[in-house]
């Protein structure tokens, strides 16, 4: 019987295409490294997320700029069963370049396992998440709920980094609560293992996504004197502003972005232009954001075909014309049509109706 990794390795399961998005023009200087992927001054992060960093929206992402991107994150549990829902996530392009897998997990050889098979997909690196804070997966143990063992988070990590060739990083909260913010000392304990970076999100995990993201503790990581890895700021970054901020305040070495980018996939290029030029870029017009949403459309289209295709673009199209004026029945039918077709007439109407 083959193992998982071999299954995986069979070539129905993991496809390339090389057509690249056009990508925004800027000067390239490396600047910072993750093992051997050079990436350039103040980077930016497409942050992982379920159901919403696939594919189609990592292609968007690119065209604006994105640094570095992972996929969604995908269950050790799943990937070891052969899960086809788990499998499906491993899959990225070479236009894509350089991005992530994302892993998660509470059992140590599960997640071994899982990284073997991330690692067969050829990515340019693998990365734990210790950080969500979704019930039904920190309830079991997996993401942010790992905060409550940091002694079995590390020997994951560890096992992790020894078992694959390709840089591991880890992206983390500051604690499990208000009373156990341990993020200084266990960055320390996780450098130790041979993690090539990690990215801290300024909550804990009782906080969720409320409040405000506290990114004091993660200056004091990158103020460590024994931190030699680069430390990635994950929280609140909505504006050009407050990326500016993080680099200058907390001196943070790259910054990951992640609810901002809903429907907003421009977001990494207006942050380039200001920490260039130090003004706001134009905001995007109707006619733009239509012509993107088409774009992304037919993206989703071409990777998952148009019933899934269409399905997944619902929550998109609501934040790509999120502000216009009587939207409402115009929006209805955008998320309610099946129709390709229908669907970019409708958008193009909005383009003709509000542009």
């Amino acid at each position: 019987m083959l193992s998982a990794s071999a299954r995986l390795a069979r070539p129905h399961k993991i496809f390339v295409i090389t057509a690249r998005p056009q990508l925004i023009p800027y000067s390239y200087i490396c600047a910072m490294k993750i093992g051997n992927i050079e990436l350039p001054d103040r980077p930016l992060f497409l942050a992982p997320m379920e159901d919403v960093t696939d594919a189609s929206f990592r292609y968007v992402c690119k065209m604006f700029g994105a640094d570095m991107m992972y996929t969604e994150f995908v269950s050790s549990d799943g990937l070891i069963r052969d899960a086809a829902k788990s499998l499906a996530k491993l899959v990225t392009y070479d236009y894509e370049k350089p991005i992530g897998i994302q892993i998660y997990g509470h059992i140590p050889e599960a997640m071994v396992e899982a990284a073997k098979m991330a690692e067969a997909a050829k990515p340019d690196l693998i990365d734990i998440n210790f950080g969500c804070p979704v019930h039904k997966i920190a309830g079991r143990g997996a993401g942010s709920g790992m905060m409550r063992n940091p002694d079995l988070m590390v020997r994951i990590t560890k096992e992790v980094v020894d078992a694959v060739k390709l840089p591991v990083t880890v992206k983390t909260r500051l604690g499990w609560d208000e009373d156990s913010k341990i993020i200084v000392e266990l960055a320390e304990r996780l450098q130790d293992t041979g993690i090539k970076a990690i990215t801290i999100h300024g909550r804990t995990r009782a906080q969720m996504y409320k409040g405000e993201a506290d990114w004091t503790l993660i200056g004091k990581v990158k103020e460590n004197p024994r931190m030699h890895i680069p430390i990635i700021g994950n929280g609140d970054i909505d504006s050009p502003f407050k990326a500016k901020e993080a680099f200058d305040r907390y001196g943070v070495d790259g910054i990951m972005i992640g609810r901002a980018t809903f429907g907003h996939p421009w977001i990494f290029k207006e942050i380039k232009y200001y920490l260039r030029h130090g003004e706001l870029m134009p905001e995007p017009t109707v006619k733009e954001k239509a012509d993107l949403a088409i774009k992304h459309f037919r993206k989703s289209l071409e990777i998952k075909g148009d019933r899934v295709g269409v399905l997944e673009m619902r929550r998109h199209f609501s934040c790509y014309f999120k502000g216009l004026d009587n939207f409402k029945e115009t929006r209805l039918k955008l998320v309610t049509s099946n129709s390709p077709d229908e669907i970019i007439d409708l958008i193009h109407y909005i383009e003709e109706r509000w542009g």
